[in-house]
């Protein structure tokens, strides 16, 4: 049923679900029914590695698997050696802003950026290394110097020429200041000046919120802000291209938090910031980028607070006029997650039910036939075509397995009927509301 699920893996994937999140590690080992959905995902991969960049929409209701899409995404694209930054959208994390939201949802990226060797996040500082490293190779090289000697504190400026050099080919706007900070991070790595390094990371992460800060500690004129992070992250995936890896690529959940935005310019700015996005990628004014974002189908679709309420951006979105449920496009920006079907829930739980096993190092008294008996009891209840979930229907199963585990002598044929169903989703009744008031 299963295969090389690792120890850390089987944990990741048993407490995220029970806590109703995808898990960061492992999603491979639970990926079911959406084939087409993951070939649709290599073949961007596949374009953006040959210099292409694209923004791709998942659409889909509470639950149906739009963060797990981006986390499967995530899986595929370390293994290609993409660099891969993720964010969840916020009341204090936004595209756009004026108060430092816009800057939140940057500095919660840098954060969060991972490659093969550290999926789970927190290698910008990994990255660094191995880019100055780089250029140090390099320099010694050019300069018929030893890699042992070239770190002699003599030789800084040969290495700080070629940074400052290599910098002003990547980089466009801001790049002077991200040249100057990205040395003074060398300097710190070259000294040991723990210090150093951590004033660089931090503006990197956009994590400076006065120019005069920065000043006293980088001796740098500007700082990332509100206006500027997006062209710090067209140069960071610049620079890691430059250093092999396939390309970059950005995940952005939760976009519901852009639609529950209260005030209509606000929603609006940051629509216009998702179709500056959108016309970068699309016109080839970058190149080896790809941008993720997750929501519902009311976020995409309503024309009052939702993206469609933008009409540049209703007219790039609207899914091919040819398609049915039959025969998809998956190769438009826009991909609507279909819910998974009784059968592929059915072997969905059937391999929880084996890592879970694995994870606890027990064997549970549970036959594919007290599967099936749990999902017919919970599929026919009142509200369950309405209101279920494939999120809710997992983490009742789980739950149910923890308190057979927990307490074996426990009724297993009540317990597996036991499930009452509840609305997950947002009241948007509420919403348009405050819109009319």
């Amino acid at each position: 049923m299963i295969q090389n699920v690792k120890p850390k893996e089987a944990t990741s994937i048993i407490n995220s679900l029970i806590g109703g999140v995808v898990p960061k590690i492992g999603v491979q080992h639970i990926t079911v029914g959406r084939s087409e959905e993951i070939k649709a995902v290599v073949d961007a991969l596949e374009d953006v590695k040959n210099g292409h960049s694209m923004v791709k929409f998942w659409i889909g209701d509470f639950g149906s698997g739009k963060s797990f899409m981006l986390h499967l995404m995530n899986t595929v694209a370390l293994k290609q050696k993409f660099v891969v930054a993720t964010a969840d959208f916020t009341p204090d994390n936004r595209l756009y802003s004026n108060d430092g939201k816009a800057v939140a949802l940057y500095t919660a990226l840098m954060e969060n950026i991972s490659i093969q060797t550290k999926p789970e996040g927190g290698a910008l500082q990994t990255l660094l290394e191995k880019w100055i490293e780089q250029i140090i190779t390099k320099s010694a090289d050019e300069n018929g110097i030893s890699l042992l000697d070239i770190r002699d504190e003599k030789y800084m400026s040969i290495i700080q020429l070629n940074i400052t050099k290599t910098i002003n080919e990547l980089t466009d706007v801001g790049g002077f200041d991200f040249g100057l900070v990205v040395m003074k991070y060398y300097e710190g790595y070259i000294n040991d000046n723990e210090q150093l390094r951590r004033s660089a990371l931090k503006w990197l992460k956009g994590e400076y919120r006065t120019k005069t800060e920065a000043r006293q500690d980088l001796g740098v004129r500007e700082i990332i802000n509100d206006t500027n992070y997006y062209d710090m992250l067209k140069n960071f995936c610049r620079l890691f291209v430059s250093m092999g890896y396939s390309g970059f690529m950005v995940n952005l959940d939760e976009a519901i938090n852009l639609y529950k935005i209260s005030t209509s310019t606000m929603r609006e700015k940051n629509y216009e910031k998702i179709l500056s996005i959108y016309n970068d990628c699309f016109q080839g004014k970058v190149s080896n980028l790809l941008f993720n974002f997750a929501g519902t189908r009311e976020v995409l679709e309503n024309e009052r607070r939702g993206m469609f309420s933008y009409n540049a951006l209703k007219t790039r979105l609207e899914s091919n006029k040819f398609e049915t449920l039959e025969f998809r496009d998956f190769s438009q920006p826009v991909i609507k997650l279909l819910p998974l079907n009784h059968n592929e829930i059915f072997v969905l739980l059937q391999r929880l039910k084996a890592i879970f096993e694995l994870n606890y190092k027990v064997q549970m008294d549970i036959t594919d036939n007290d599967i099936q008996i749990f999902m017919e009891d919970i599929f026919n209840k009142p509200g369950a075509s309405e209101f279920l979930t494939p999120r809710e229907v997992i983490r009742d199963f789980l739950n149910i397995l923890n308190i057979l585990r927990q307490n074996p002598s426990l009724d297993k044929k009540a317990l597996l009927s036991s499930v009452e169903i509840t609305d997950e989703r947002p009241n948007s009744d509420i919403l348009d509301l405050i819109d009319e008031l």
